[in-house]
């Protein structure tokens, strides 16, 4: 198992700090940090504080998922569907939540929103090319290789 050290400072004393659901998950929990209740009416993005901001070391990067619980019984996820946290960004997380389902839903202090996964990351090299090497897929795109 690879682990490493996030350093994670909490910019509200209420913060509650990242935490995993079981031994092995992927994903740490991000909870809501707020001072009153979030009410999110259908097709609305909101962005909810976590009072939390962190440390990731270079070469990693932090990527904010959906909770599955909350995406498939509340509509609830996060409205850019990934989110990405580069090693060198330092404020505090924050999660834009969409509804995507027809009736509103509230959001609660302390109410796990999203995950964080922490992911090693490459650093490419991007260089300008007259030709790519041929592939049996070729350029075929959405859908090319299945029925």
């Amino acid at each position: 198992m690879n682990n490493i050290t996030v350093k994670v400072k909490k910019l509200d004393p209420r913060a509650i700090l990242p935490a995993r659901g079981s031994e092995f998950a992927a994903g740490a929990d991000l909870c809501a940090c707020t001072d009153q209740d979030i009410v999110i009416a259908p097709g609305e993005t909101v962005f909810v504080h976590t009072g939390l901001t962190a440390e990731i070391p270079q070469g990693y990067a932090g990527f904010v998922f959906a909770r599955s619980g909350l995406a498939s019984k509340s509509g609830i996820a996060p409205a850019n569907k990934v989110g990405v946290v580069d090693s060198d960004y330092r404020g505090e997380y924050m999660v834009a939540l969409l509804n995507h389902s027809s009736q509103s839903v509230t959001i609660t202090h302390g109410q796990r929103i999203a995950q964080l996964v922490i992911m090693p990351v490459a650093f490419a090299d991007f260089v300008e090319a007259d030709q790519l090497s041929e592939t049996a897929r070729g350029s075929g795109g959405f859908g090319s290789t299945g029925k």
